[in-house]
């Protein structure tokens, strides 16, 4: 059972000269991690001001303390950033783990094992626990997850920290900001290794970390207890790990919080897995960090906030236009109240003595946003997620070919949060979720398969990736229907076995499984209808037979 500090087992550190070194080696590998990070915090500052403002100061003033409720949006001219980030979060989390369907099931590694009934129900029940504990109220996975999906959008790099409740069997989920977090990879690209920089104030550390607090916190919480001091949390590969040992010191990751004032170990723990799942949405080669669809957008963003300026400015101008007039002292009595009479206004040749200065095409100008919109939108997947919504009137050949394009261009982006984001989520829920002995039993056949699993992904947009095989289907129906119906030889159709293809079909566009008729049911109505036929053609043949009948008695 993890304890309120997320740990699979808490010990309390030692005060000795060792863990003091360690503590300050902790210190400096995290300001080599800070210095290494001076671009990154500019270019998410720069783009936080304009589509995330609420975070603006959590890259370059994160030390500062900010003024609680201030105004952070003063970079923003257009909010078509700032809405299409909010889409794209929407977007990647219908697709991908929408909250009304199971978006994943499990299944044995060994596809031998799906024979076994135990171990198919013992599978469907776990991933029935799996979704009940993710989605229970305390653990607040829906807000976190959102909020996962938009950082990747802004930064490119998103952080959700897993660990169960405190005192209670259960997950939790935080997503943590990236201004919080130094990230390292390893030899295989991998994220094994973070560095957590945040504050508490010295009564939330008192709370957290109790009488292991250095005395420069205890001895001024009872005085001034909303004076924030800053921490560490360091979670990476232990170099010691010892698998005999039952303590944290036989746990396969370190967890250490740091006080960095006084330089204290207050905790040491472990992780039996890693509690963090990161996603990255994009990355450049030798770059822990991801790059996002803002920072392809920015050139964008930034071209149509100085172009809504100008627009403003211009807007402005047609409403209440800059007056010229002759110098002959007409503006002396001139006025701009609606009903106004303004004598000498005009010369006796009816010319007018004051005209507004022309103004630019505002119309021009609307274009010009027009096309910044449509990148900036293109850019974070609005405009592929309108394809089927905004186009009403479509034959069913036609949806079938927009879904397989909008899969064709969403694959490469969904697979990178399947692979990074997703599997190491389910991996960690499912580790808290069995030290918890939530879990049922396992079968006999998948213990002696060492419990081995694989994960399929059943969310929208998976269906949406296997779309090409329902567009190739239907399409070679309506080929062999035209082919059928010019030759009159319908034995062509017999290629195709629409008992297997007509369910997968329904399955990939997403029919409700309670919709889909099993086996059986189809069966009895076969059946049904082929007795309606023979009654049919039995009453269809009567006249017939009786006309025998008929001939054959007055034969005899």
């Amino acid at each position: 059972m993890e304890t309120s500090l997320g740990y699979d087992k808490e010990l309390k550190p030692r005060n000795d000269s060792a863990t003091q070194e360690r503590c300050a080696k902790r210190i400096k590998d995290f300001q080599y991690l800070a210095g290494l990070r001076g671009n990154w915090n500019t270019h998410w500052t720069e783009i936080a001001q304009r589509i995330y403002p609420m975070h603006s100061y959590l890259f370059q003033n994160y030390a500062q303390l900010n003024s609680q409720g201030d105004k952070r949006n003063q970079q923003v001219y257009d909010s078509t950033g700032i809405l299409a980030l909010s889409r794209f979060g929407a977007i990647l989390d219908s697709l991908l783990t929408p909250r009304n369907q199971f978006w994943h099931h499990m299944r044995p590694a060994d596809s031998v094992l799906l024979r076994d009934k135990a171990t198919r129900l013992w599978f469907s029940e776990v991933n029935d626990i799996l979704f009940e504990r993710r989605y229970a109220p305390t653990a607040n996975f829906s807000s976190q997850n959102q909020n996962q999906y938009k950082s990747l959008g802004a930064y490119g790099t998103g952080i959700n920290f897993i660990d169960d409740l405190s005192g209670t069997p259960g997950i939790r989920y935080r997503n943590i900001h990236l201004g919080e977090c130094y990230l390292e990879e390893n030899h295989q690209g991998m994220i094994d290794g973070v560095c957590r920089y945040f504050r508490l104030t010295a009564r939330q550390a008192i709370q957290m970390f109790g009488d292991q607090c250095p005395e420069q916190i205890t001895s001024i919480v009872n005085e001034f207890p909303e004076r924030e001091f800053f921490f560490l949390h360091w979670v990476k590969p232990r170099a010691d790990l010892d698998p005999e040992r039952k303590d944290f010191k036989g746990m396969k990751y370190v967890s250490e919080y740091i006080s960095i004032e006084g330089q204290k170990m207050v905790a040491e723990g472990g992780y039996h897995t890693f509690p963090y799942a990161i996603s990255r949405y994009e990355q450049a080669p030798n770059e822990p960090y991801g790059r996002s669809p803002a920072m392809d957008a920015l050139p964008a963003i930034k071209t149509l906030n100085e172009q809504k300026k100008a627009m403003l400015k211009q807007g402005q101008r047609a409403l209440d236009p800059i007056l010229l007039a002759a110098d002959d002292g007409i503006l002396d009595a001139f006025s701009m109240v609606s009903g106004a009479v303004i004598s000498g206004g005009i010369s006796p040749e009816g010319r007018m003595l004051v005209q507004p200065l022309p103004t630019g095409q505002l119309q021009a100008g609307k274009e010009l946003m027009d096309d910044e919109v449509k990148l900036i939108n293109d850019t974070f997947l609005v405009t592929i997620f309108q394809l089927l919504t905004e186009t009403r009137e479509m034959t069913a050949t036609e949806v079938m070919e927009r879904t397989r394009e909008k899969g064709i261009l969403l694959a490469p982006t969904i697979g990178r949060q399947q692979s990074e984001y997703l599997g190491p989520l389910i991996d960690r829920e499912l580790d808290i979720l069995s030290r918890q002995g939530l879990l049922p039993k396992m079968p006999p056949m998948l213990r002696s398969a060492q419990g081995e699993y694989k994960i399929t992904y059943d969310s929208p947009i998976s269906r949406t990736q296997k779309a090409e095989w329902a567009s190739g289907a239907v399409r070679t129906i309506e080929i062999m229907l035209n082919y059928a119906a010019q030759s009159g030889d319908p034995s062509v159709l017999d290629i195709l076995d629409m008992d297997k293809a007509g369910p997968e079909i329904a399955e990939i566009y997403g029919t409700p499984a309670p919709w889909i008729r099993g086996k059986e049911d189809i069966a009895k109505i076969r059946q049904g209808r082929q007795q309606q036929q023979q009654v049919q053609q039995a009453i269809d043949a009567a006249p017939a037979a009786a006309g025998i009948m008929k001939a054959k008695a007055a034969i005899g």
